[in-house]
């Protein structure tokens, strides 16, 4: 790849930023520039060869002033960088520059009832280990939860563990505040609030850096964990939809995976049934009776368990949802990949059976409920053999073609994964805080698109 910043101007940015810690060496740039598109063959080859010139590693928010400041001036391009755990490449720089490492940023400013102020760069268990101490626990999220940080799951999230009660990071009331570095010839730090915090919030940190949030905590409970076996596929997926509508019952995580999928469990495998289409949950110690009673209602069996002490050390049943049940398949076999689909709202699952069926082993299901403006749904993160990139369109077509809605992880461009629709806000707070556009380049369609 060839860099767009000159030796020259990347030269005298790094003198402007003497006394913070700047790395330079190429294979440490290399893979500060990387996150987890590889489960994507798309993504393998579109980003393979796409690096940063330079890593700077900042602590705090005047830090970050500095380096906004010494990027405007030389007009180089600035990638903001959590723990790198994203699928999509949203932290891999399109154009070189300067890779902004955030994750030394880790601060839990302040705890109160229901409510956290935190740094971006700090972990979400992290996170949770000290909110915890008062009984508070963040809502949602992702499989990667130990290494992931609060600003690249804002910043490039969507959902996880806890939507099943608490719905998506968009939903309002989700995130309360946001402190962002603009990128201006004087860069500024605006506090968003309210409804102003998705100006930024799922923008891949191409309109601003965050560098403090506000979020709303959940009451903290004793989570069990439990894998419930099923013989029949669709058995065990309206046992996830029954469980997700009991609102007596509470629980974290409702995870559906169809056989094969289980196969691929190594440290599972013992205790899962072969031929086992399975239920992977969290359900509160306090629900765990009406609990054995829904799942012996749908004919299934508890065929692991452990208590919330228990669970909370070694390998946790969530390292086995969302995301990571595509890399613990993908371990096995890497040429595998992955869709990410939200069915219709239908309790009779009708879509969902047409396309188990329609598909077999070539689309392996894989179900994760959540909530979504108010009622509870699956959606999909299937894993699929793949073969090639016009079998895979053909796949993704299809789902839409029955009202399976695909969010497209197989694009680094922020509009054609999601929703699909510019977002018009993302664009105006962009022209007002990086009118020169150099906050990770080439990601934003609707800037593109404004500019050429």
């Amino acid at each position: 790849m060839v860099s767009a910043v000159s030796q020259s101007d990347l030269n005298r940015l790094i003198a402007e930023l003497a006394g913070l810690e700047i790395i330079t060496d190429v294979a440490q740039v290399s893979k500060l520039s990387q996150d987890y598109y590889t489960y994507s063959p798309l993504l393998q080859d579109a980003l393979a060869d796409k690096r940063g010139d330079i890593v700077v590693k900042v602590t705090s928010e005047a830090e970050v002033l500095r380096v906004a400041k010494a990027c405007v001036n030389h007009r180089v391009p600035l990638t903001v960088r959590g723990a790198g755990t994203g699928n999509y490449g949203q932290c891999v720089p399109l154009a070189g520059g300067v890779i902004l490492d955030v994750s030394g940023m880790q601060q839990v400013k302040w705890v109160k009832p229901g409510i956290a102020c935190v740094e971006p760069g700090a972990k979400l268990a992290a996170i949770d280990k000290q909110t915890r101490e008062s009984g508070w626990e963040i809502r949602m999220a992702p499989s990667t939860y130990r290494k992931a940080t609060i600003g690249g799951f804002i910043g490039g999230g969507s959902g996880g563990i806890g939507s099943i009660t608490y719905g998506q990071l968009r939903d309002r009331g989700n995130l309360l505040a946001l402190r962002v570095v603009t990128m201006e010839a004087e860069p500024q730090v605006v506090e968003l609030r309210g409804d102003d915090v998705y100006k930024v919030a799922h923008a891949w940190g191409t309109n601003g850096i965050i560098t403090e949030l506000e979020i709303p905590l959940a009451p903290a409970y004793a989570w069990a964990e439990a894998i419930v076996a099923f013989n029949d596929f669709m058995t065990s997926a309206r046992f996830g939809q029954a469980l997700g509508n009991s609102d007596g019952i509470l629980k974290k995580m409702v995870c559906i995976c169809a056989d094969p999928l289980p196969t691929y469990f190594a440290a599972l495998k013992s205790s899962i049934p072969a031929g086992s289409h399975v239920a992977l949950v969290l359900v509160a110690e306090c629900s765990l009776e009406p609990f054995a009673e829904l799942v012996k209602e749908f004919g299934g069996e508890v065929c692991y368990q452990k208590l919330a002490q228990e669970a909370s050390k070694g390998i946790t049943l969530v390292e086995y949802s969302w995301n990571h049940t595509t890399l613990h398949a993908r371990s096995v076999d890497p040429t595998l990949t992955y869709l990410q689909t939200l069915f219709p709202d239908d309790p009779e699952l009708k879509v969902l059976e047409h396309l188990y069926d329609h598909y077999g082993d070539e689309v392996m299901m894989h179900l994760e409920f959540i909530r979504v403006g108010g009622s509870v749904r699956p959606v999909g993160l299937q894993v699929v053999r793949y073969t090639t990139g016009d079998r895979l369109q053909e796949i993704m077509d299809y789902h839409e073609s029955v009202n399976a809605y695909i969010f497209n992880p197989h694009t680094y461009i922020l509009e054609e994964g999601g929703r699909k629709t510019v977002d018009i806000q993302h664009l105006r707070f962009k022209e007002r805080v990086d009118p020169l556009g150099l906050l990770n380049p080439g990601k934003m369609k609707a800037w593109l698109e404004r500019r050429s």
